[in-house]
């Protein structure tokens, strides 16, 4: 299976540890990674899909939901939930992916191509990552970030899909545009990078608010603050990896199997004990991406 393996090292530099943490103490209960980029190399030691899986499952991570983020990303994802039941597949043109396709005169084909993906197997369950991303996009990008996330909505409604969006430093626009276009029945935000206001917005429009492992970063209070008022059934679990790895392994290269790093210190933050939130988490991936898979 070919890989669309890229761009890692760019973002961080050559100096960093790029050796992979230890396999962590396995869970009680099963959780899902809702949220990996398993097609993203990281260094030299590169994790196959199969040996992704293999050690997730060791430490009670035994499925995964797998995003693309442009079109070869998002062909990837499909064939490769294809090949494996423990993994499901997310198609979408990431925000910062939609100017460059814009300024190309591409978006509209861009996003039929999407459409196409996201009705071509049911082992796709959701539309993302989409979304804004001022951080990385200027305001010459504004416009095609929000015709393509608009474009997004609109399709996760039309196919039944979960809708999962990324969101830096664009929290209102978000909001509006999901006011204006509609919510569907099954949205995440992916990554939740707001604070307890911006959850209780997200929360009453009916969303899940997934935490990866930015939820453990020492500068990352208002998250802990978004998590404390989130409750148990709308909490969910994520790596983003290949990055964002939990503390104390930040900046090191990220996986699966380093999800019960994030949720032990997730089940301390909110002080529930570690298995109900175990439990809680594994019930809401099911519910938040319709239904059980593997």
């Amino acid at each position: 299976m070919a890989s669309t393996r890229s761009r890692v090292n760019a973002e961080f530099g050559s100096s960093r540890d790029i050796s992979r943490p230890p396999l962590p103490e396995p869970l009680p209960v099963p959780v899902v990674d809702n949220h990996c980029h398993l097609d993203i190399e990281d260094g030299e030691s590169w994790l196959d899909p199969g040996e992704a899986l293999r050690l997730a499952t060791q430490v009670g991570v035994p499925r995964i939901v797998q995003i693309g983020c442009d079109l070869p990303g998002a062909a990837w994802a499909v064939e490769t939930a294809s090949a494996y039941d423990a993994i499901v597949a997310g198609v979408a043109l990431h925000p910062n992916e939609a100017p460059k396709i814009a300024a190309e005169g591409q978006l509209d084909e861009a996003l039929a191509e999407i459409e196409l993906l996201a009705a071509s197997s049911l082992r796709v369950r959701a539309v993302g990552e989409t979304g804004l991303d001022y951080y990385r996009t200027g305001p010459e990008g504004v416009a095609a970030q929000q015709h393509s996330f608009a474009a997004h909505i609109r399709l996760a409604i039309k196919l039944d899909k979960t809708l999962v969006i990324h969101d830096r430093d664009a929290h209102d626009d978000i909001l509006a545009m999901l006011d204006e276009h509609g919510v569907p029945a099954r949205t995440v935000l992916h990554c939740f990078s707001g604070d307890a206001g911006f959850a209780r917005q997200c929360l009453d429009r009916g969303a899940y608010l997934s935490f990866a492992g930015t939820v453990t970063f020492k500068n990352a209070q208002s998250i802990r603050g978004a998590l404390a008022v989130a409750p148990l059934d709308r909490i969910l679990v994520e790596t983003d990896a290949p990055f964002l790895a939990p503390t104390p392994y930040r900046g090191r290269p990220n996986a699966s199997y380093l999800i019960p790093t994030t949720v032990r210190a997730m089940a301390q933050e909110k002080g529930v004990d570690l298995e109900v939130l175990c439990a809680a988490i594994e019930a809401n991936t099911d519910a938040a991406f319709g239904g059980r898979w593997g």
